[in-house]
């Protein structure tokens, strides 16, 4: 069996580089790392979870916070996360609890502080329950994925400009009459992302001169929280928009359901635009403002990696591109 040793010496580096290059703990040059990691595979060597981090003083793992596992966003932004730390050699120790929940208390006060994690990537972190700021107490790096990451190190999407691009595309087509479904009624304390997007809706509005049509139908952000807000926006005719942007694409398929059991035919009597490009998007026909969570996934640990190498560096924010996909839910206004 191959020790740390052989590898050192095939690729003609010491000990203690060879373990660096491997462990991803400390500077090494990108082409001496490779060369190592090359060395390694010519020998089968695998390195011994324990003695790496006896070695290293790293556990090897690090730890991420979900407020959900069965959505598609979630799903997504896990595997992206995932598939990084599989290539940079730690384990995924995965929790998810529900915002509020005492499952979720208890996390935060009692289990995160004891546990011995190289890093922690915190998903949706909310400010009504100040989670940031203890987080920021455990003595472990921190990245966030989200909209809210006050003085910490972040990957997210501009969500405002997402929802702005969203209703700038249906003002763009002549409606007036654009209306906001989905998201918390209680945005502004509880989902901070959703506020985010309302805020981008209600800016574009205002920007157009249309700040006295500024709708908002609440719901949860699910395809049965929108179909259920979708209800009770389109039932009344009389104040019937003519077209919708929604909180998230789940949303918009909820309500684009809502729409045809009521009779009504998307584009042309209704619009509607989501927010996400979700996997069912292109089923239905949605347009929506894509964003990519797996992309987003793969670089809060490329972030992580380089809050561990570098602990006081200054925290960085890291906002991804997201783009208008047209498909055929929305059309000019009849």
């Amino acid at each position: 069996m191959s020790t740390i040793a052989d590898v050192a010496a095939r690729a003609g580096v010491s000990k203690a580089t060879a373990s660096r290059a491997l462990s991803g703990g400390g500077y090494v040059a990108a082409d001496t790392r490779e060369r190592v990691r090359t060395a390694a595979r010519e020998l089968s060597y695998v390195a011994h979870s324990s003695a790496t981090s006896l070695a290293t003083g790293r556990s090897l793992s690090v730890g991420v916070l979900m407020p959900a596992l069965d959505r598609w966003f979630f799903a997504e932004l896990l595997s992206g996360i995932q598939q990084e730390l599989l290539i940079s050699g730690h384990d995924l120790l995965l929790y998810g609890t529900q915002e509020g929940s005492q499952e979720r208390a208890h996390l935060f006060q009692e289990l995160l502080p004891r546990r011995r994690l190289d890093g922690i990537i915190a998903v949706g972190i909310q400010p009504s329950a100040r989670e940031l700021e203890r987080l920021m107490l455990v003595d472990s790096p921190l990245v966030c994925v989200g909209a809210y990451s006050a003085g910490t190190s972040a990957v997210s999407i501009d969500d405002e400009a997402a929802a702005r691009i969203a209703t700038e595309h249906l003002i763009d087509l002549g409606h007036e009459d654009v209306a906001f479904l989905g998201g918390r009624a209680d945005a502004a304390t509880h989902a901070y992302g959703d506020e985010r997007r309302l805020e981008g809706y209600r800016a574009a509005m205002a920007a157009a001169g249309l700040g006295a049509q500024v709708r908002h139908e609440a719901g949860e952000a699910t395809m049965p929280g929108g179909y259920e807000a979708g209800v009770r926006m389109l039932g009344d005719r009389r104040r019937r928009p003519t077209a919708v942007v929604a909180v998230c694409d789940e949303v918009a398929i909820g309500g684009i359901i809502a729409a045809r059991r009521m009779g009504l035919s998307v584009p042309t009597e209704l619009s509607v635009v989501g927010i996400d490009d979700h996997e069912h998007a292109v089923m239905f026909s949605l347009t929506t403002v894509r964003q990519q969570p797996q992309e987003q996934g793969r670089a809060a640990v490329q972030l992580l990696r380089e809050r561990m190498d570098a602990p006081d560096a200054p925290a960085v924010q890291r906002v991804l591109p997201s783009e208008l996909v047209v498909r055929s839910s929305t059309a000019a206004l009849r």
